[in-house]
């Protein structure tokens, strides 16, 4: 990381500084949360958790090579420590600080969908040139946004940053400590209604982004999505999707089964031909924003193709595994109305024997949650998917939405998931592709591994 004593630390959080003056000069190797991720020299982050007090472990930090840490109290016996109120408000303070430091371009992605994917498609973009840091994980919260930018080296040329939020105020805290040079907005969908309402709440919430940007920043907005087409940025705007009316349009979208994806980009001033080894027409969209960040940067169209080339699927997002008895599709990480219709258009496209969509509840969707759940049946109705089973309360809502449609296909509904693993084995057959997807606390990943074993 970038030079930063323990001196300025001390004074950037306002703490009291315990410990060895000698210290005070000595700069920081990394910022760290888990005494198991000391390497030597980093700064140990006590946080008093639910079930585990961080406190507890700065002993363990120290004799792993740790430096100094942040704590809430006096640590006896322990190593030097900067005495705070609240760990969590200093690792936002230092976090913010860092950020001054930077002279890399940050490029922050925000949106009710698909932010991950399109975190890693751009990473993949700008990494045919250029050193990229990306956001690790899910740490797109107000801890780890802080804790992504402290990550950043001398060594990285871009950073791109996902920024996550669930209620009115957390993308302007976000934002005050990333400050984005480039923002790209994915979509405005049906996530976090019980804090925000609506979908004119989700966008006010998400817009909170732009005021706290460079004047001469832009945002590359999703101008499909009609909420994002008609949104009031104040800075240079780009759109990036499918329809005719974007600056970035991907279009002549073929699928190659789970293996490939194959488009083109058109841009402002010519066509970039596009494969991606990956599953997913919804990625070509996804794909003309991750162009458009190219070309802000400098990249050519050939390096941007062959950067995206690279790109790969995580685990828990349209991640496709082969086994020996069938395509299992996880995108079990999250779920919300819009990307369950997006990931069933694309298992829907697929070439397989059988089509399977195994669903779970849906969460936080707010006051019309079963209205959404049923909407996400009648949308089955019309797919091309063979077999439906749903699994949870509010996929009950799904499945009585299917039968609505009146649809003539095999379709489960299982309240408790003991009946539902006792008959899986019987509802899916050899050469299937099955679809695996819910709201993260559905745990549906227990699923993903029963199916791989079979």
């Amino acid at each position: 990381m970038l030079p930063l004593t323990i001196r300025t630390i001390a004074a950037v959080v306002g703490g009291e500084y315990r410990g060895d003056a000698a210290l005070l000069e000595r700069c920081i190797s990394s910022v760290v949360r888990d005494n198991r991720e000391v390497v030597e020299d980093s700064l140990f982050l006590c946080f008093r958790g639910e079930r585990v007090d961080g406190h507890s472990f700065a002993a363990s930090a120290f004799a792993s090579g740790a430096i100094c840490a942040i704590a809430e109290r006096l640590l006896d016996g322990a190593g030097a420590h900067i005495i705070v109120d609240d760990t969590a408000q200093a690792l936002k303070k230092l976090g913010a600080h860092y950020r001054n430091l930077l002279k890399i371009p940050v490029i922050g992605v925000v949106g009710s969908v698909g932010k991950t994917t399109m975190k890693e498609l751009i990473a993949a973009a700008l990494g045919a040139k250029m050193r990229v840091l990306k956001t690790d994980k899910n740490l797109n919260n107000e801890l780890g946004v802080p804790l992504t930018l402290l990550s950043i080296g001398e060594e990285h040329d871009a950073a791109v940053i996902e920024m996550g939020i669930s209620d009115f105020g957390e993308m302007t805290r976000l934002a005050e400590m990333a400050r984005p040079d480039i923002v790209v907005f994915t979509a405005v969908g049906h996530s976090h209604l019980e804090q925000l309402g609506d979908l004119d709440g989700v966008l006010r919430a998400k817009a909170e982004v732009f005021p706290l940007m460079p004047r001469d920043g832009v945002a590359v907005l999703c101008g499909d999505d009609a909420h994002l087409r008609g949104a009031e940025t104040g800075l240079r705007t780009l759109y990036f999707g499918t329809d005719e009316h974007n600056d970035y349009r991907a279009e002549n979208i073929t699928a190659d089964g789970t293996n490939s994806c194959k488009f083109n980009v058109i841009t402002p001033s010519e066509k970039v031909a596009v494969e991606l080894q990956a599953y997913g027409l919804h990625l070509a969209s996804s794909s003309a924003g991750a162009v458009a960040v190219g070309e802000l940067l400098g990249l050519s169209q050939a390096e941007i193709a062959r950067g995206l080339s690279s790109y790969a699927p995580i685990d828990g997002r349209a991640n496709t595994i082969i086994t020996p008895n069938f395509t299992l599709i996880d995108d079990c990480y999250n779920a919300n109305p819009d990307s369950m219709a997006s990931s069933l258009r694309s298992l829907s496209g697929l070439a397989a024997p059988r089509r399977v969509a195994i669903l779970g509840d849906m969460k936080e969707l707010g006051a019309n949650e079963n209205e959404l759940h049923r909407n996400l049946g009648l949308l089955i109705g019309s797919l091309n998917i063979d077999v439906l089973i749903c699994l949870g309360e509010k996929a009950e809502f799904i499945f009585k939405g299917f039968i609505a449609s009146k649809a003539e296909r095999e379709r489960y509904h299982f309240p408790l998931r003991e009946a539902f693993f006792a008959q899986l084995p019987s509802l899916i057959k050899k050469g299937d592709a099955i679809l695996v997807k819910a709201s993260h606390s559905m745990n549906f990943n227990e699923i993903v591994d029963f199916i791989k074993k079979l």
